[in-house]
């Protein structure tokens, strides 16, 4: 039993700023000094600073994008204040040689199957990693994270050679089939549900009589939902974003949106304008899914951070 003074008694004989400082060591030898503290003003200061930083590129790309030809070769950095020029070079880019339609289109269908079947898959993964026993389950959970590594670009010549052999060449099939499962998606969904889902209810469903999948449907995929709706989010982005491969498989006769901005280049001179109206036109659909949903990518990315 300590025999320390208690804050009153301290406050009583040795005034009030004796008891200010035997609470702060107090806080201190339980962890807990800097828990009920609130942000000070620098640390404001630095995340206004980090956020100003990340938005300026998005920024600079409207000025651009509200600028004529002119203005950017004679100042290649604008003004502070964009220019007035921003809905004829919108224009432009809707009355310019590419199918802008279809190529909204095909990266909407790419981007929404794939991430479903992202999360689908993952999550079915990652419960069968989690909380089901099987012989060289460690190994393969291994092996599956450890294809991270592997770049992307080393596989493109053998995936080519399938697709053209399968007859997908230039077909959205071809874009959508390689990216049905990450590795990245089984990994998060396995820490995930290895501390967010007890046995104890899988054993409650089992006991009701549910079978494998009914018990996975019902019971680890409710549960599983804040973090799957972040591995959707980041899908639905990294596909919407997507131009190295399907720059290589689709080509110009079927592409994507991103595919479809490059063809605004011309061979021999940028019309920096032209394109970046078309980058700020295929950034809002993203701008607006992070509106809708930001709420709930913090959620699951703090609940996938959060043990217990």
């Amino acid at each position: 039993m300590s025999t320390a003074p208690s804050i009153p008694v301290i406050e009583q004989t040795a005034g009030k700023g004796a008891a200010r400082a035997a609470r702060r060591r107090a806080g201190r030898r339980a962890g807990r000094s800097t828990a009920d503290r609130r942000p000070g003003w620098v640390t404001y200061t630095v995340l206004g600073l980090f956020v100003l930083i990340s938005a300026y590129p998005l920024y600079y790309t409207f000025q651009l994008a509200s600028s004529t030809s002119a203005e950017v070769a004679q100042h290649p950095i604008p003004s502070l204040l964009p220019g007035g020029e921003f809905l004829g070079n919108l224009q432009r880019v809707f009355d310019a040689d590419i199918d802008l339609v279809r190529a909204t289109g095909n990266s909407l269908v790419v981007a929404v199957v794939t991430s479903l079947s992202v999360v689908f898959f993952s999550t079915l993964a990652g419960y069968s990693f989690s909380k089901l026993r099987f012989r060289g389950r460690g190994p393969l959970l291994v092996f599956v994270i450890a294809t991270m590594a592997v770049p992307t670009q080393l596989g493109v010549v053998p995936l080519y050679i399938v697709m053209r052999e399968l007859a997908l060449t230039g077909n959205l099939l071809a874009v959508i089939l390689p990216a049905l499962v990450t590795a990245f998606g089984v990994f998060w969904m396995t820490q995930y549900l290895d501390s967010a889902l007890p046995y104890e209810l899988i054993e409650a469903a089992r006991v009701d009589g549910a079978s494998m999948f009914r018990t996975f449907w019902s019971i680890a995929l409710p549960a599983a939902r804040p973090a799957a709706a972040m591995l959707a989010l980041f899908t639905f982005i990294t596909s919407w974003t997507n131009f190295f491969w399907p720059s290589i498989v689709l080509g110009t006769q079927n592409p994507t949106l991103p595919v479809a901005l490059k063809l605004l280049q011309a061979g021999f001179f940028t019309d920096l304008p032209l394109v970046m109206a078309g980058v700020v036109l295929s950034i809002v659909p993203l701008l607006l899914l992070f509106v809708v949903a930001g709420r709930q990518l913090v959620a699951g990315i703090m609940a996938g951070a959060v043990k217990g």
